[in-house]
């Protein structure tokens, strides 16, 4: 290439790549593709292929032809789908003009903080957090602060420490709940305190519920459920990890009108909707979903009952028990502080891979993220692998 030629300030801060996250992840491919009896634990992709009744929804709205644009905000069936949603999860009655439609959650996310967020504007984001956060806040030059929640505290996020962080240039705070990766799910209780605060200090409050579906003993509760004001209020969820479609892209903004407006402007400039014969088939999903999503969530439920009485046999290993979602927390701390290099060596010693902690902040340094989405022998055999690992290297 021509080095004469420049590129934009935002190429620069999208090469800040978090590589130490991947790394292991990226490392446990290669061995695969060479061959190698390679267990993956490092990813957030469900195993359970998408549900027949929704491949064979959409491929029948192909055949009659609904694959031509659609609206920037999405096809109306699918906004009513998820106002109906919301409105029979919340106290507060949805409209579908309160509803957007992207492709993806991280699509939604970003589009959302790109309408929310000038350069150099602060956003508070709740830590441990999803490693994609981070590029996005980038992407649109917003200044991150991250608040630590704390592990003796079920990683749940606490009043005072968001206030104590929020200056004059607040502008967003942003949670995650169930989280990823700790499936901690925010009360009722905390959840409407921090709505609270937000109204109050004109701050918007804005929470990512995608594994909102997958709850274990106790249910999600929404942000719009436990907020009495919605004016400050951004709900971001879709149907990767719910319904097994991750790679279908299908995210969606419910949100204040005014907001809404706006990120049809945002969509229609840089987006343009998302395929019709997808969105038909995501509002069949929605409305036909109860018992593949409870069939689903059940297995989730199994796998991590099965890998938590595991851990609780492994030497220097402990746990947290997810309340939600699809991924264990192990503190390793006690085998090898340095989370990176324990992954990396699980992988070289017994070709196993997991997430280092360090990679979704430092409330979770010292910790690997393992995932269920594998079937339960495969789950077994891993669990195997980490115990020999665990017993091979830890010393009293």
């Amino acid at each position: 290439m021509n080095t004469s030629l420049s590129l934009s300030d935002m190429a620069g801060r999208l090469d800040v790549e978090a590589s130490d996250v991947w790394q292991v992840h990226d490392d446990a491919l290669e061995m695969k593709r060479r061959g190698e009896d390679v267990i993956l634990l490092s990813v957030g992709d469900p195993d359970f292929r998408t549900p027949e009744p929704i491949i064979d929804n959409a491929v029948s709205h192909m055949r009659v032809g609904r694959t031509h644009y659609s609206p920037a905000l999405g096809e109306l069936d699918l906004r009513r789908a998820v106002a109906d949603l919301e409105t029979r999860t919340s106290p507060h009655p949805c409209s579908p003009d309160e509803v957007a439609i992207l492709p993806g959650a991280t699509s939604a996310i970003h589009v959302v903080m790109s309408c929310l967020l000038n350069p150099g504007d602060e956003i508070i984001i709740v830590d441990p957090m999803y490693v994609g956060y981070p590029a996005i806040m980038r992407a649109i030059d917003s200044n991150v602060v991250r608040v630590r929640s704390r592990s003796d505290n079920g990683f749940e996020p606490v009043l005072e420490d968001i206030q104590a962080a929020v200056s004059a240039n607040t502008k967003v705070v942003f949670m995650n709940t169930p989280g990823n990766p700790t499936g901690t799910i925010i009360g009722r209780k905390r959840l409407g305190a921090m709505a609270r605060y937000c109204y109050d200090h004109n701050i918007w409050l804005v929470c990512d519920e995608v594994y909102s579906m997958f709850t274990f003993e106790k249910p999600h509760i929404s942000i719009r459920a436990a907020s009495e004001h919605l004016d400050n209020i951004v709900m971001i969820d879709g149907l990767s990890k719910s319904h097994a479609m991750s790679g279908w892209r299908m995210g969606w903004i419910v949100a204040p009108p005014t907001l809404i407006h706006h990120v049809g402007n945002f969509s229609a400039m840089s987006l343009f909707g998302s395929p019709q014969f997808i969105q038909d088939a995501a509002a069949f999903a929605l409305n036909n979903d109860e018992y593949y999503v409870r069939e689903m969530c059940a297995e989730y439920k199994k796998r991590r009952d099965f890998v938590c009485e595991q851990f609780s046999n492994m030497p220097g290993i402990r746990y947290h028990r997810p309340a939600a979602g699809m991924f264990v927390m192990l503190d390793v701390t006690e085998i090898n502080p340095n989370d990176t290099a324990f992954a990396q060596d699980l992988l070289t010693r017994q070709k196993m891979s997991v997430v280092p902690g360090s990679g979704f902040g430092e409330s979770t340094r010292g910790h690997v993220r393992f995932s269920l989405t594998q079937p339960l022998e495969v789950l077994r055999e891993g669990c195997e692998r980490l115990g020999r690992y665990v017993r091979d290297n830890y010393r009293v």
